[in-house]
Protein backbone atom coordinates (compact mmCIF):
# COMPACT_ATOMS: atom_id res chain seq x y z
CA UNK A 1 0.00 0.00 0.00
CA UNK A 2 1.59 3.54 -1.35
CA UNK A 3 1.85 6.04 2.08
CA UNK A 4 -0.97 8.04 0.02
CA UNK A 5 -3.49 5.53 0.24
CA UNK A 6 -2.79 4.60 3.93
CA UNK A 7 -2.69 8.90 4.60
CA UNK A 8 -6.21 8.82 3.20
CA UNK A 9 -6.89 5.89 5.69
CA UNK A 10 -5.88 7.75 8.34
CA UNK A 11 -7.36 11.02 7.57
CA UNK A 12 -10.68 9.39 7.70
CA UNK A 13 -10.11 8.10 10.63
CA UNK A 14 -8.25 11.30 12.21
CA UNK A 15 -11.49 13.30 10.86
CA UNK A 16 -14.46 11.27 12.44
CA UNK A 17 -12.53 10.51 15.67
CA UNK A 18 -11.70 13.99 16.69
CA UNK A 19 -15.62 14.59 15.71
CA UNK A 20 -17.10 12.00 17.78
CA UNK A 21 -13.78 13.24 20.70
CA UNK A 22 -15.67 16.97 20.85
CA UNK A 23 -19.19 15.93 20.32
CA UNK A 24 -20.31 15.78 24.19
CA UNK A 25 -18.54 19.36 24.65
CA UNK A 26 -19.29 21.19 21.19
CA UNK A 27 -20.14 24.45 22.14
CA UNK A 28 -18.76 24.62 25.51
CA UNK A 29 -17.81 28.35 25.02
CA UNK A 30 -16.42 28.17 29.03
CA UNK A 31 -13.89 25.38 29.02
CA UNK A 32 -14.15 25.10 32.55
CA UNK A 33 -17.68 23.70 32.12
CA UNK A 34 -16.01 20.94 30.57
CA UNK A 35 -14.46 20.19 33.55
CA UNK A 36 -17.22 20.35 35.72
CA UNK A 37 -19.97 18.48 33.61
CA UNK A 38 -16.99 15.84 32.87
CA UNK A 39 -15.50 15.78 35.79
CA UNK A 40 -12.19 16.81 34.33
CA UNK A 41 -10.63 17.10 30.50
CA UNK A 42 -11.79 15.37 27.60
CA UNK A 43 -9.53 12.00 27.44
CA UNK A 44 -11.88 9.21 25.80
CA UNK A 45 -14.99 9.05 23.90
CA UNK A 46 -17.97 10.55 26.05
CA UNK A 47 -21.89 10.43 25.85
CA UNK A 48 -23.29 14.45 25.84
CA UNK A 49 -25.68 16.02 28.83
CA UNK A 50 -28.98 16.08 27.89
CA UNK A 51 -28.54 19.55 29.13
CA UNK A 52 -25.78 22.14 27.38
CA UNK A 53 -24.33 25.24 29.78
CA UNK A 54 -24.79 27.53 26.80
CA UNK A 55 -27.29 26.00 24.18
CA UNK A 56 -29.11 28.17 21.90
CA UNK A 57 -30.82 25.81 20.07
CA UNK A 58 -34.45 26.91 21.14
CA UNK A 59 -33.24 30.32 19.45
CA UNK A 60 -31.87 28.62 16.72
CA UNK A 61 -34.44 29.21 13.44
CA UNK A 62 -36.72 26.04 12.62
CA UNK A 63 -37.49 27.09 9.13
CA UNK A 64 -33.64 28.21 7.63
CA UNK A 65 -30.48 30.10 8.48
CA UNK A 66 -29.61 31.81 11.95
CA UNK A 67 -31.87 32.57 14.65
CA UNK A 68 -35.74 32.67 15.20
CA UNK A 69 -35.40 36.50 16.03
CA UNK A 70 -33.77 37.47 12.74
CA UNK A 71 -36.06 34.94 10.32
CA UNK A 72 -37.69 36.29 7.68
CA UNK A 73 -39.89 35.51 4.91
CA UNK A 74 -42.69 33.26 4.98
CA UNK A 75 -40.91 29.52 4.61
CA UNK A 76 -42.40 26.24 6.40
CA UNK A 77 -40.64 24.96 9.32
CA UNK A 78 -38.08 22.64 7.65
CA UNK A 79 -37.27 21.23 11.27
CA UNK A 80 -39.55 18.54 12.27
CA UNK A 81 -41.24 18.16 8.79
CA UNK A 82 -38.35 17.26 6.33
CA UNK A 83 -35.96 16.90 8.28
CA UNK A 84 -34.89 15.91 11.84
CA UNK A 85 -38.68 14.25 12.06
CA UNK A 86 -38.61 13.41 15.40
CA UNK A 87 -36.34 16.42 16.94
CA UNK A 88 -38.78 19.13 17.00
CA UNK A 89 -39.72 18.63 20.12
CA UNK A 90 -35.64 18.98 21.34
CA UNK A 91 -35.85 22.41 19.80
CA UNK A 92 -38.77 23.57 21.01
CA UNK A 93 -38.81 22.58 24.69
CA UNK A 94 -39.71 25.89 27.01
CA UNK A 95 -36.44 24.88 29.25
CA UNK A 96 -34.51 25.74 27.09
CA UNK A 97 -30.33 24.44 27.15
CA UNK A 98 -31.42 21.24 25.46
CA UNK A 99 -27.59 20.02 24.42
CA UNK A 100 -27.53 20.11 20.41
CA UNK A 101 -26.43 16.08 20.29
CA UNK A 102 -28.61 14.84 22.99
CA UNK A 103 -29.18 11.29 22.58
CA UNK A 104 -25.81 10.29 20.90
CA UNK A 105 -24.04 7.71 22.48
CA UNK A 106 -19.91 7.94 23.59
CA UNK A 107 -18.48 7.52 20.18
CA UNK A 108 -21.16 8.65 17.66
CA UNK A 109 -20.85 11.33 15.18
CA UNK A 110 -22.48 14.37 14.61
CA UNK A 111 -24.64 15.03 11.40
CA UNK A 112 -21.73 16.70 9.15
CA UNK A 113 -19.72 13.72 9.77
CA UNK A 114 -21.95 11.32 8.59
CA UNK A 115 -22.78 13.49 5.96
CA UNK A 116 -19.01 13.07 4.98
CA UNK A 117 -18.94 9.54 5.20
CA UNK A 118 -21.88 8.99 2.55
CA UNK A 119 -20.06 11.49 0.44
CA UNK A 120 -16.64 9.75 0.50
CA UNK A 121 -18.63 5.94 0.57
CA UNK A 122 -20.00 7.33 -2.70
CA UNK A 123 -17.08 8.67 -4.20
CA UNK A 124 -14.88 5.68 -3.08
CA UNK A 125 -16.86 3.22 -5.61
CA UNK A 126 -14.95 4.76 -8.84
CA UNK A 127 -17.89 5.49 -10.74
CA UNK A 128 -16.08 9.05 -11.53
CA UNK A 129 -13.46 9.54 -13.59
CA UNK A 130 -12.44 12.98 -11.43
CA UNK A 131 -13.77 13.94 -8.08
CA UNK A 132 -14.19 17.57 -10.38
CA UNK A 133 -16.75 15.84 -12.79
CA UNK A 134 -20.48 17.14 -11.69
CA UNK A 135 -21.67 13.84 -11.89
CA UNK A 136 -19.96 13.40 -8.80
CA UNK A 137 -21.58 16.62 -7.49
CA UNK A 138 -25.08 15.45 -8.57
CA UNK A 139 -24.83 11.89 -7.09
CA UNK A 140 -23.49 13.18 -3.64
CA UNK A 141 -26.73 16.02 -3.54
CA UNK A 142 -28.87 13.37 -4.31
CA UNK A 143 -27.54 10.59 -1.53
CA UNK A 144 -27.66 14.18 0.63
CA UNK A 145 -30.98 14.92 -0.39
CA UNK A 146 -32.53 11.51 0.41
CA UNK A 147 -30.27 10.43 3.69
CA UNK A 148 -31.46 14.23 5.11
CA UNK A 149 -35.41 13.87 4.67
CA UNK A 150 -35.83 10.05 5.28
CA UNK A 151 -36.96 9.45 9.03
CA UNK A 152 -34.82 7.82 11.09
CA UNK A 153 -31.93 8.16 8.66
CA UNK A 154 -29.80 9.39 12.00
CA UNK A 155 -29.98 10.22 15.37
CA UNK A 156 -28.60 14.00 15.56
CA UNK A 157 -30.97 16.17 16.97
CA UNK A 158 -28.88 19.20 15.71
CA UNK A 159 -28.51 20.76 12.01
CA UNK A 160 -26.42 23.62 11.73
CA UNK A 161 -27.83 26.84 9.11
CA UNK A 162 -26.61 25.29 6.09
CA UNK A 163 -29.13 22.12 5.65
CA UNK A 164 -31.18 24.25 7.16
CA UNK A 165 -31.16 27.09 4.55
CA UNK A 166 -31.01 24.77 1.90
CA UNK A 167 -34.09 22.66 2.73
CA UNK A 168 -36.18 25.45 3.27
CA UNK A 169 -34.86 26.38 -0.62
CA UNK A 170 -35.52 22.83 -1.66
CA UNK A 171 -39.02 21.76 0.03
CA UNK A 172 -41.13 24.19 -2.39
CA UNK A 173 -39.96 22.14 -5.72
CA UNK A 174 -38.44 18.80 -3.90
CA UNK A 175 -36.86 17.78 -6.75
CA UNK A 176 -35.31 14.20 -6.32
CA UNK A 177 -33.16 12.75 -9.74
CA UNK A 178 -29.50 13.47 -9.79
CA UNK A 179 -29.78 16.03 -12.66
CA UNK A 180 -32.70 17.95 -10.77
CA UNK A 181 -31.03 18.57 -7.66
CA UNK A 182 -27.66 19.50 -9.35
CA UNK A 183 -29.50 21.76 -11.48
CA UNK A 184 -31.59 23.27 -8.16
CA UNK A 185 -28.31 23.81 -6.02
CA UNK A 186 -26.66 25.73 -9.03
CA UNK A 187 -29.27 27.64 -9.84
CA UNK A 188 -29.63 28.37 -6.04
CA UNK A 189 -25.79 29.02 -5.29
CA UNK A 190 -25.46 31.68 -8.05
CA UNK A 191 -29.17 33.28 -7.28
CA UNK A 192 -27.42 33.43 -3.23
CA UNK A 193 -24.34 34.69 -4.28
CA UNK A 194 -25.62 37.37 -6.54
CA UNK A 195 -27.80 38.64 -3.60
CA UNK A 196 -26.04 42.12 -2.35
CA UNK A 197 -26.26 40.86 1.51
CA UNK A 198 -24.77 37.41 2.68
CA UNK A 199 -25.80 35.27 4.90
CA UNK A 200 -22.98 35.37 7.68
CA UNK A 201 -24.18 31.75 8.73
CA UNK A 202 -23.37 30.22 5.48
CA UNK A 203 -19.70 31.26 6.46
CA UNK A 204 -18.94 28.92 8.62
CA UNK A 205 -16.07 26.30 9.22
CA UNK A 206 -18.91 23.22 9.01
CA UNK A 207 -18.21 24.20 5.07
CA UNK A 208 -15.74 21.73 4.97
CA UNK A 209 -16.28 18.21 6.34
CA UNK A 210 -18.55 17.24 3.65
CA UNK A 211 -16.05 18.85 1.18
CA UNK A 212 -12.76 16.69 2.26
CA UNK A 213 -13.96 13.33 0.75
CA UNK A 214 -13.62 15.34 -2.78
CA UNK A 215 -10.09 16.19 -1.74
CA UNK A 216 -8.60 12.68 -0.13
CA UNK A 217 -10.52 10.85 -3.32
CA UNK A 218 -8.31 13.05 -5.76
CA UNK A 219 -5.29 13.13 -3.72
CA UNK A 220 -3.48 11.48 -6.23
CA UNK A 221 -4.43 14.39 -9.00
CA UNK A 222 -2.63 17.11 -9.35
CA UNK A 223 -3.63 20.09 -7.10
CA UNK A 224 -5.60 22.80 -8.63
CA UNK A 225 -7.95 19.78 -10.03
CA UNK A 226 -8.58 18.39 -6.32
CA UNK A 227 -8.76 21.14 -4.77
CA UNK A 228 -11.38 23.06 -7.08
CA UNK A 229 -13.47 19.38 -6.95
CA UNK A 230 -13.57 20.82 -3.13
CA UNK A 231 -13.95 23.97 -4.02
CA UNK A 232 -16.98 23.73 -6.66
CA UNK A 233 -19.13 21.26 -4.19
CA UNK A 234 -18.77 23.44 -1.01
CA UNK A 235 -20.55 26.28 -3.51
CA UNK A 236 -23.32 24.32 -4.11
CA UNK A 237 -23.83 23.94 -0.19
CA UNK A 238 -22.45 27.07 1.09
CA UNK A 239 -23.09 29.83 -1.10
CA UNK A 240 -21.06 32.24 0.48
CA UNK A 241 -18.80 34.97 -1.53
CA UNK A 242 -15.99 34.90 1.26
CA UNK A 243 -15.35 31.30 1.41
CA UNK A 244 -13.20 30.10 -1.65
CA UNK A 245 -10.08 31.46 -0.67
CA UNK A 246 -10.52 30.10 2.59
CA UNK A 247 -11.63 26.72 1.65
CA UNK A 248 -9.26 27.27 -1.18
CA UNK A 249 -6.50 27.25 1.34
CA UNK A 250 -7.56 24.79 3.74
CA UNK A 251 -7.61 22.17 1.07
CA UNK A 252 -4.24 22.90 -0.40
CA UNK A 253 -2.70 22.49 2.72
CA UNK A 254 -4.64 18.51 2.83
CA UNK A 255 -3.50 17.58 -0.56
CA UNK A 256 0.27 18.86 0.40
CA UNK A 257 -0.12 16.67 4.03
CA UNK A 258 -1.24 13.97 2.24
CA UNK A 259 1.51 13.52 -0.46
CA UNK A 260 3.98 13.50 2.20
CA UNK A 261 4.49 17.62 2.88
CA UNK A 262 5.65 18.41 6.76
CA UNK A 263 2.10 19.28 8.11
CA UNK A 264 4.31 21.98 10.48
CA UNK A 265 5.41 23.78 7.36
CA UNK A 266 2.04 23.21 6.35
CA UNK A 267 0.54 24.94 9.02
CA UNK A 268 3.19 28.22 9.48
CA UNK A 269 2.87 29.24 5.72
CA UNK A 270 -1.27 29.31 5.96
CA UNK A 271 -0.95 31.26 9.28
CA UNK A 272 1.16 33.78 7.43
CA UNK A 273 -0.73 33.55 4.11
CA UNK A 274 -2.85 36.97 3.70
CA UNK A 275 -5.99 35.01 3.62
CA UNK A 276 -5.80 34.41 7.19
CA UNK A 277 -2.46 36.28 8.36
CA UNK A 278 -2.39 35.67 12.14
CA UNK A 279 1.00 34.72 12.19
CA UNK A 280 2.52 37.15 14.78
CA UNK A 281 -0.51 36.49 17.39
CA UNK A 282 0.67 32.81 17.01
CA UNK A 283 4.01 33.04 17.58
CA UNK A 284 2.92 34.77 21.09
CA UNK A 285 1.49 31.77 21.86
CA UNK A 286 3.49 29.12 20.35
CA UNK A 287 6.43 30.18 22.71
CA UNK A 288 4.22 30.56 25.67
CA UNK A 289 3.16 26.42 24.97
CA UNK A 290 7.01 25.40 24.50
CA UNK A 291 8.18 26.64 27.57
CA UNK A 292 6.11 24.19 29.56
CA UNK A 293 5.12 20.23 29.11
CA UNK A 294 3.49 19.35 26.39
CA UNK A 295 0.84 17.47 28.30
CA UNK A 296 0.38 19.50 31.06
CA UNK A 297 -2.72 21.70 32.54
CA UNK A 298 -0.78 24.58 31.77
CA UNK A 299 -0.07 23.85 28.55
CA UNK A 300 -3.58 23.19 27.74
CA UNK A 301 -4.23 26.35 29.14
CA UNK A 302 -2.26 28.36 26.78
CA UNK A 303 -3.43 26.65 23.75
CA UNK A 304 -7.33 27.36 24.85
CA UNK A 305 -6.57 30.68 25.60
CA UNK A 306 -5.18 30.80 22.12
CA UNK A 307 -8.35 29.37 20.28
CA UNK A 308 -10.21 31.78 22.25
CA UNK A 309 -8.12 35.18 20.20
CA UNK A 310 -8.05 33.43 17.25
CA UNK A 311 -11.73 32.40 16.79
CA UNK A 312 -13.48 30.08 19.12
CA UNK A 313 -16.65 30.38 17.09
CA UNK A 314 -17.91 28.74 13.76
CA UNK A 315 -16.85 31.81 11.44
CA UNK A 316 -14.28 30.37 9.12
CA UNK A 317 -11.58 32.68 8.85
CA UNK A 318 -10.94 32.45 12.89
CA UNK A 319 -12.10 28.88 13.03
CA UNK A 320 -9.58 28.27 10.80
CA UNK A 321 -6.58 30.31 12.42
CA UNK A 322 -7.36 27.89 15.21
CA UNK A 323 -7.28 24.69 13.28
CA UNK A 324 -3.71 25.49 11.82
CA UNK A 325 -2.44 26.87 15.05
CA UNK A 326 -2.85 23.58 16.64
CA UNK A 327 -1.48 21.86 13.29
CA UNK A 328 1.34 23.76 14.44
CA UNK A 329 2.05 22.87 17.36
CA UNK A 330 0.78 19.30 16.92
CA UNK A 331 2.27 18.46 13.70
CA UNK A 332 3.70 15.14 15.00
CA UNK A 333 1.02 14.05 18.06
CA UNK A 334 -2.73 13.47 16.32
CA UNK A 335 -3.31 12.10 19.69
CA UNK A 336 -2.84 15.20 22.05
CA UNK A 337 -3.75 17.32 18.39
CA UNK A 338 -7.25 15.84 18.36
CA UNK A 339 -7.52 15.95 22.53
CA UNK A 340 -6.21 19.38 22.56
CA UNK A 341 -8.64 20.85 20.36
CA UNK A 342 -11.68 19.00 22.43
CA UNK A 343 -10.51 20.95 25.31
CA UNK A 344 -10.69 24.10 23.82
CA UNK A 345 -14.30 24.08 23.13
CA UNK A 346 -16.14 26.47 21.25
CA UNK A 347 -16.58 25.12 17.55
CA UNK A 348 -14.81 22.01 18.10
CA UNK A 349 -16.21 19.34 16.03
CA UNK A 350 -15.97 20.93 12.34
CA UNK A 351 -12.98 22.22 13.26
CA UNK A 352 -11.82 19.26 14.73
CA UNK A 353 -12.95 17.28 11.59
CA UNK A 354 -10.41 19.16 9.25
CA UNK A 355 -7.75 18.88 12.06
CA UNK A 356 -8.06 15.38 12.31
CA UNK A 357 -8.17 14.78 8.78
CA UNK A 358 -5.15 17.11 8.73
CA UNK A 359 -3.36 14.98 11.84
CA UNK A 360 -4.20 11.71 10.58
CA UNK A 361 -2.98 12.49 7.58
CA UNK A 362 0.72 13.58 8.65
CA UNK A 363 0.76 10.87 10.67
CA UNK A 364 1.33 8.16 8.49
CA UNK A 365 4.73 9.59 7.55
CA UNK A 366 5.68 9.69 11.01
CA UNK A 367 5.59 6.02 11.44
CA UNK A 368 2.60 6.48 13.48
CA UNK A 369 -1.60 6.24 12.83
CA UNK A 370 -4.97 7.36 15.38
CA UNK A 371 -5.00 5.10 18.24
CA UNK A 372 -6.40 2.01 17.69
CA UNK A 373 -9.34 1.89 20.42
CA UNK A 374 -10.36 5.16 18.99
CA UNK A 375 -11.03 3.81 15.93
CA UNK A 376 -12.95 0.41 17.35
CA UNK A 377 -14.87 2.95 19.49
CA UNK A 378 -16.36 4.98 16.90
CA UNK A 379 -20.23 3.82 16.86
CA UNK A 380 -21.26 4.52 13.60
CA UNK A 381 -18.28 5.05 11.34
CA UNK A 382 -15.80 2.22 12.17
CA UNK A 383 -17.82 -0.04 9.88
CA UNK A 384 -18.40 3.26 6.96
CA UNK A 385 -14.80 3.88 7.20
CA UNK A 386 -13.85 0.22 6.47
CA UNK A 387 -16.49 -0.12 4.10
CA UNK A 388 -15.38 2.64 1.87
CA UNK A 389 -11.57 1.06 2.75
CA UNK A 390 -12.66 -1.81 1.01
CA UNK A 391 -13.66 -0.23 -1.60
CA UNK A 392 -10.77 1.41 -2.40
CA UNK A 393 -8.62 -1.57 -1.66
CA UNK A 394 -6.86 -0.39 1.77
CA UNK A 395 -6.12 -2.75 4.72
CA UNK A 396 -8.12 -1.44 7.73
CA UNK A 397 -5.37 -2.75 9.57
CA UNK A 398 -3.32 0.38 8.97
Amino acid sequence: MTEVRRAISEALWGMCAADAMSMPVHWYYNTQDIRRDFRGWISGFSAPRDRHPSSILSLSSTAGSGRRAGSTGTAAPVVGNVILHDKLKFWTDPRGSVHYHQGLHAGGNTLNTLCALRVARILSTGTFVSMADPGARATVLSDYTEFMTRPGSHNDTYAESFHRSFFSDWQELRPTSCREILEFAERRSKSILSMSHADSQLNAIGCLPMAIPFLLLSATANEEEAVSAAVEFVKLTHPHPALEPLVSLYMRALHATLNGACLKQQAEMALKSPVLDTWDVCQRFIQCAERLPGSSEESLKVHQRAVESLGLACYTQGALSSLFYLAYNFHNDVTGGILTNTNCGGENCNRGAALGALLGARAVYLGSVVPQEWKEGLVEAHGRITDILQELNISTSV
